[in-house]
């Protein structure tokens, strides 16, 4: 990292089809000064996120990502001069740096880290996957033991520790994931009971085999033709947590969204609940506790896949959308 520049990534153009290098462009600038209330911070590791593509498309829970801007993301940085009472030089942070070097962000809109090491576990198990992940399942989902638990996404950053909490709490596990390399990774390292490969393309009947008492609880990281698969084969009264749609995000959606709805959710009395984990976070210290304690006793696995460089950032969140990592995606900077 220089310290005389801040090296930026600019969204130059919001892509209409598949997200590319092209819409994005490497600049540089100044290193800004902090206002009353804010704090200079010193990016550490980028959050890579299918949110990241989301944002492009409009307003969600934010504001939308414009052309010509720096491109919005999450990260855990390090204060280097503060105009706010509470933050000091040395804190660790998280907030909404963007893709640069340097951000003078309102201190109010940074959240106060402990500091651990390894620092990327902020960004993963203890940071907004894990989160989403612990009150996502255990909040909206609401498993209960010999339940049968069904996550889209099983090898991504949020899907990979929903299974290894639902086996935690005594459910039967299915992961839904891409590629036979990573169903083999699900089941082999992080005790998921069976996985079930989308690419196979015979995903309804494949998930009947691996869950044949039905689903209780599905957390629904994808959306269209997999949630209706998901959809067909709840047990009655069963619950959906629905935390994204990754397969809408990218490129052209499916022709017709999931059938089923609304009647498979009427005559089987279905709950459910879309989530945003920023709901949940007067509760984080309690989760933190839980994770923390999982993770010492190695009941829970903690998978990241760390890029490096700052320049790196477009293409690593193009593999992410295309379903390379395992586990966390995250860029050093």
């Amino acid at each position: 990292m220089n310290d005389t520049v801040n090296r930026q990534i600019l969204l130059v153009e919001k892509p209409t089809g598949k997200l590319g290098p092209e819409h994005f462009r490497l600049t540089t600038g100044t290193i800004p000064t902090p206002k009353d209330g804010e704090a200079l911070v010193r990016t550490r590791y980028i959050s890579l996120d299918a949110a990241n593509r989301a944002w492009m498309h409009g307003a969600t829970y934010r504001a939308a990502v414009e052309a010509n801007t720096v491109m919005a993301g999450g990260s855990i940085a390090e204060v280097i001069s503060s105009k706010d009472s509470s933050l000091k030089p040395g804190d660790i942070v998280f907030g909404d740096t963007g893709w640069q070097d340097y951000a003078a962000v309102p201190a109010k809109h940074l959240a106060k880290m402990p500091k651990l090491e390894p620092m990327t576990h902020l960004l993963s198990v203890y940071g907004v996957a894990g989160l989403t992940a612990y009150f996502g399942l255990l909040h909206v989902g609401k498993p209960r033991e010999g339940e049968t638990v069904v996550v889209s996404a099983a090898a991504g950053s949020v899907g990979s520790i929903v299974g290894q909490i639902a086996g935690i709490k005594g459910c039967r596990v299915v992961g839904i994931a891409g590629g036979k390399d990573k169903c083999h990774w699900l089941t082999s390292e992080l005790g998921f009971d069976a996985a079930v490969d989308y690419k196979d393309g015979a995903t309804y009947k494949a998930l009947r085999a691996a869950a044949p008492k039905g689903i209780d609880v599905y957390f629904d990281n994808v959306g269209g033709d997999i949630l209706e698969a998901c959809l067909a084969q709840m047990n009655n009264r069963g619950r959906i947590a629905c935390c994204g749609a990754i397969s809408q995000y990218d490129g052209v959606p499916s022709a017709h969204g999931p059938r089923g709805v609304p009647g498979l959710i009427v005559v089987k009395r279905l709950i459910m609940q879309g989530f945003i984990v920023m709901d949940y976070m007067d509760q984080r210290d309690a989760a933190l506790a839980d994770l923390q304690s999982w993770v010492a006793s190695g009941k829970l696995k903690v998978q990241e896949d760390v890029i490096d460089g700052l320049e790196n950032t477009p293409q690593a969140l193009i593999g992410l959308l295309a379903g390379e990592n395992r586990g966390k995606r995250m860029v050093k900077v």
